[in-house]
């Protein structure tokens, strides 16, 4: 079943070079904690329970529903002891470690303008993904409200406002970042699509424009004015981009002075780093961006850590079942359209011939833009980057996969036999040589 709300974007799509986020970080920050500091175990946004209080972050490209799937399945373990962490159900009483997702970002324009049948197709998330949160942007009050109901209407638990995106093209069109630079216009989006639904309504916006133009403080209040449930901070500007350190002290500020929670979002990588932004800006909650491609494992470490200051970290096998696990996904969804074999004769064969291979493309799209984010960490992870990007075809890609681990683990095991070898010679008696 696909979907993916990014893929509606003004004026066409915002599946755009421009619009992805840098996988890595220019910065290298230490942040130190006390030992008790820890991720809160919920919050409430609305009447919407959020438990624990975690978030993974509306990313263009990225969190699509196999995506946003894979990251609640990552982060699942048993409170009752059963699996590695052992989360105690007293700590958190859940079993996702991830307690909110969101949806790619969507033109409130585009959505607005849809059939409704096309809509359904874009607006599609599944009951296990509940609570989830459906991200819209746009720079028109009356188009947002419309988009807005629209997604209450889809059964979607919250609506988000994208005040962050820096991308030029999102930019150019007053959306995203771009109407920090008018907080009159955000008022009257605010006001109208508060007026226009009854779920919890958010925010997600940056420091401001530049450094001389940080309005983060005055936003959040007229947030909180206008009747919005819940805000989140990513703690740059827009200038900066993903670039240069998040200033998380503007976070602390935000939560002076407003009483809705406040999702606090920036350079959180580990879960030692979520614990001491809590602990530096006492925010309410936290969003993880571009950790969650590279570790999708994060939000159940976050969890372990919660409970017991030490958390599990992933082997080279589970790397290995995490690509090969979202890869299938992938190509589940790709078997859902029908392939042609031979010329197509029909205008009816020649349509679903071209959304066979636009399903194609869009799949080997996904897993070359993943395949740098699933091999962080893994040696020789450039060679199967390599392999992935010259791969024309899914089962082409899965079976240099299959490959490139087979040959891993061989290594292991002359590795192995080697070390046991050397082991067996130095317990043997002297005698022997």
């Amino acid at each position: 079943m696909s979907s993916t709300i990014a893929s509606v974007s003004q004026p066409s799509h915002v599946v755009k070079r421009d619009l992805y986020m840098k996988k890595e970080w220019t910065n290298a920050v230490d942040r130190s904690m006390p030992a008790e500091a820890s991720v809160p175990a919920e919050m409430t946004i609305g009447n919407v329970r959020i438990a624990p209080a975690t978030v993974l972050a509306p990313m263009a490209g990225v969190t699509d529903t196999v995506f946003r799937r894979f990251i609640k399945n990552a982060s699942l373990y048993a409170s009752d002891g059963a699996a590695a962490g052992d989360v105690d159900q007293s700590t958190s009483n859940e079993r996702s470690g991830c307690g909110l997702i969101m949806t790619e970002f969507t033109s409130a324009d585009g959505l607005s303008r849809m059939r409704e049948s096309k809509r359904k197709r874009y607006l599609t998330y599944y009951d296990d993904e509940h609570p989830i949160s459906a991200q819209i942007f746009g720079s028109n009050p009356e188009t947002l409200a419309e988009s807005a109901q629209i997604c209450q209407d889809a059964g979607f638990d919250l609506v988000d406002l994208n005040l962050g995106c820096p991308a030029k093209r999102v930019v150019a069109c007053n959306g995203g970042s771009g109407l920090l630079r008018d907080l009159p216009l955000i008022q009257k989006i605010f006001e109208r699509v508060r007026s226009s639904v009854t779920i919890p309504f958010t925010v997600k916006f940056r420091l401001g424009w530049n450094e001389s133009q940080i309005v983060c403080v005055e936003l959040a209040k007229m947030a909180e004015d206008c009747g919005l449930n819940a805000l989140a901070l990513h703690a740059r500007t827009r200038e900066q981009g993903y670039a240069g350190e998040a200033r998380w002290e503007w976070i602390a500020a935000v939560k002076d002075a407003v009483k809705i929670p406040v999702i606090g979002n920036g350079d959180i990588r580990t879960p030692e780093d979520a614990a001491a932004m809590v602990e530096a800006t006492r925010c309410d909650g936290v969003m993880i961006g571009r950790a969650a491609p590279a570790n999708p494992w994060i939000f159940r470490q976050i969890a372990e850590y919660t409970a017991h200051r030490t958390y599990t970290k992933p082997t080279e096998a589970d790397r290995y079942h995490m690509i090969r696990d979202y890869f299938a996904r992938l190509m589940e969804e790709l078997a859902e359209h029908p392939q042609f074999e031979g010329i197509a004769e029909t205008d009816a064969e020649k349509k679903q011939r071209r959304v066979h291979e636009s399903a194609q493309r869009e799949a080997i799209g996904k897993m070359k833009q993943f395949a740098s984010w699933f091999t962080h960490g893994v040696p020789g992870g450039a060679t199967l980057r390599r392999e992935i990007f010259e791969s024309k075809r899914g089962d082409e890609v899965m079976d240099r996969v299959e490959r490139f681990f087979a040959e891993r683990a061989s290594l292991h095991e002359v590795a192995d036999s080697a070390q046991e070898a050397d082991e067996t010679l130095d317990a043997a008696p002297a005698a022997w040589g």
